[in-house]
């Protein structure tokens, strides 16, 4: 059985952290995101090929994962020629294929039961199988109606009030048949959400849901990227380093240095080679990237900072995120809700 992960975007919500660095491999503390749905599609044996589907700077992607030996799953990579939406996509990426494929979208992470939904898809000998989950919100979604058996009746976009009759949005996670690929057209941009699904409801093929309450999340925004570093440090998404750490949850590499006189406060991650200073301190909930080094009295205070970066003496970073080798000057300040690309420089006494 193959999966197809659909990471061909530019991650353009998460500009400008993705303008050298492509969404798939966007750190999640000190691992590529693309490790985290990898270890989801391990843990279904019978998942033997990951197919990945690229279109923004797929070599920087490739150089990282190569033929999958390093994750232990083979990995093949399909580059469109152009964007081709998420139908083009799949059918690009899946033309050739004979039997069930699992697709992912790229920005999904969660701890979904992924058998479990292969086994409903076998059970019912469905066309199609959409994961759907329950949000708080859901005038701001396009929503997923089911009837009693959970078949698919109607896509609802963005509805009015009034219009609302479920609170179940598209996960970004499908079982699909390839022999329905042939309405797909070739080479064009085409939306499974919007042409193929509707064609399976229209021709009345059967197109069931799997309803999944557990973790999920959307890391395609600061918000939500911020986010997921929180919930991995707070436990409600299981994954190391903070597994199977007891409260405050510290997980500071061995490799790291902190000098007497720096305070360090959990739940937070300091990676290999980082140098933290007497007087500074780093805050909960930090995240401070390989090699980084924050200099006297400099403050790290929710703030997540990519590897490389140097926080100069009295300076601060807080809930915000610093892309790679950036470099804070004396008395800068950073403040929360800022987002900074790689290579980043403050001069002394900056306020962002």
């Amino acid at each position: 059985m193959k999966a197809i992960l659909l990471a061909g975007g530019k991650g353009t919500r998460l500009r400008p952290l993705t303008i050298h660095t492509p969404k798939p491999i966007v750190p999640i503390f000190n691992r590529p995101f693309l490790n985290y749905q990898i270890d989801l599609l391990k843990q279904v044996p019978e998942i033997d090929e990951v197919i990945l589907s690229l279109n923004y700077q797929p070599r920087r992607i490739e150089e990282i994962f190569g033929d999958g030996a390093d994750v232990g799953i083979k990995i093949r990579y399909v580059v469109e020629p152009a964007p081709l939406g998420t139908g083009g996509a799949i059918k690009y990426a899946g033309d050739k294929l004979t039997e069930s494929v699992v697709v992912f979208n790229g920005d999904v992470l969660t701890q979904i039961d992924l058998a479990a939904v292969i086994r409903l898809h076998r059970e019912r000998k469905a066309k199609a199988t959409i994961v759907l989950t329950p949000v708080e919100n859901p005038s701001a979604y396009g929503l997923v109606e089911t009837d009693a058996d959970g078949n698919i009746k109607r896509f609802l976009e963005k509805p009015k009030p009034e219009e609302i009759t479920t609170n179940h949005i598209n996960a970004g996670i499908y079982v699909l048949e390839p022999d329905t690929f042939d309405r797909i057209p070739s080479d064009v941009s085409w939306s499974i959400e919007r042409s193929y699904f509707p064609s399976l409801v229209e021709r009345g093929e059967t197109f069931v849901a799997y309803i999944y309450n557990g973790y999920w999340i959307d890391i395609g925004t600061p918000e939500k990227y911020t986010q997921v570093h929180r919930d991995i440090m707070d436990g409600r998404y299981q994954a190391a380093p903070f597994k199977d750490l007891a409260p405050p949850r510290m997980a500071v590499s061995p490799e790291a240095r902190i000098e007497d006189g720096a305070s360090v406060d959990g739940p937070c991650f300091i990676d290999e080679g980082v140098l933290v200073k007497a007087g500074a301190r780093i805050g909960p909930y930090s995240v401070i990237g390989r090699q980084t080094h924050i200099e006297e009295n400099a403050v790290i205070d929710g703030g997540i900072l990519w590897p490389n970066c140097r926080v100069s003496p009295d300076a601060s970073v807080r809930d915000a995120i610093v892309g790679r080798n950036c470099h804070l000057g004396r008395n800068t300040s950073v403040s929360a809700g800022a987002v900074l690309g790689d290579k980043t420089t403050l001069t002394d006494y900056s306020k962002l």
